[in-house]
């Protein structure tokens, strides 16, 4: 009797951990990924964005985890300047014919109460994958107006070694390092629920 009594409840607890995942797929029209770093011997830095990305975000608010993963269309790459643009595609730099995306994978999601803080993942670029962790400076969600579902946006940072990636030409000789500082602007809008 015990036993038929623990199963309903096993299934329940079953269920209940289940509906605890969130799925949010990303807003492309309202995520950049964009980027800072030196040039000509650091007496100037240039900045750049990527204009198409897509992907989605788990949380699960109960164990205070989750997910991500972003895809980064490298062709969108944008300076403000066409020449530069067209320099950053060549196979000197991202290399886009042969690398045509870039993608972040978040294994885990950290909290700090019920707020997200960090994300530990890798990052694919240039064909190389290497561990990238994201801090994320600001998270908030609201109400959809127009949708009704839950709308949440964030902004997190990281820095990377671009050199770490196959990717050293034309760092200045006045930096010993080819750092280059990434910020990335989200939003992602709850998914629908099932049927």
């Amino acid at each position: 009797m015990l036993a038929k009594l623990c199963l309903p409840l096993g299934l329940l607890l079953t269920i209940d951990a289940g509906a605890a995942v969130d799925r949010y797929t990303i807003d492309p029209n309202h995520t950049y990924p964009s980027f800072k770093a030196p040039h000509t011997a650091a007496i100037s830095f240039w900045r750049g964005k990527f204009d198409r990305s897509s992907g989605f975000v788990t949380l699960d608010r109960v164990t205070k985890t989750g997910s991500m993963e972003i895809t980064i269309d490298t062709a969108s790459i944008d300076f403000g300047l066409d020449k530069m643009n067209t320099h950053a595609k060549s196979d000197e730099f991202f290399d886009v014919e042969k690398f045509p995306t870039a993608v972040y994978k978040g294994t885990r999601i950290d909290f700090e109460g019920d707020t997200p803080v960090a994300v530990r993942g890798t990052l694919t670029l240039h064909g190389v994958t290497r561990p990238v962790d994201l801090k994320i400076g600001s998270f908030k969600c609201i109400l959809h107006p127009v949708l009704k579902r839950e709308l949440c946006g964030a902004d997190a940072s990281a820095e990377i070694d671009r050199t770490d990636f196959g990717m050293g030409r034309g760092i200045p000789d006045a930096v010993p390092t080819g750092k280059v500082e990434i910020e990335i602007q989200v939003e992602a809008i709850k998914d629908a629920p099932a049927g």
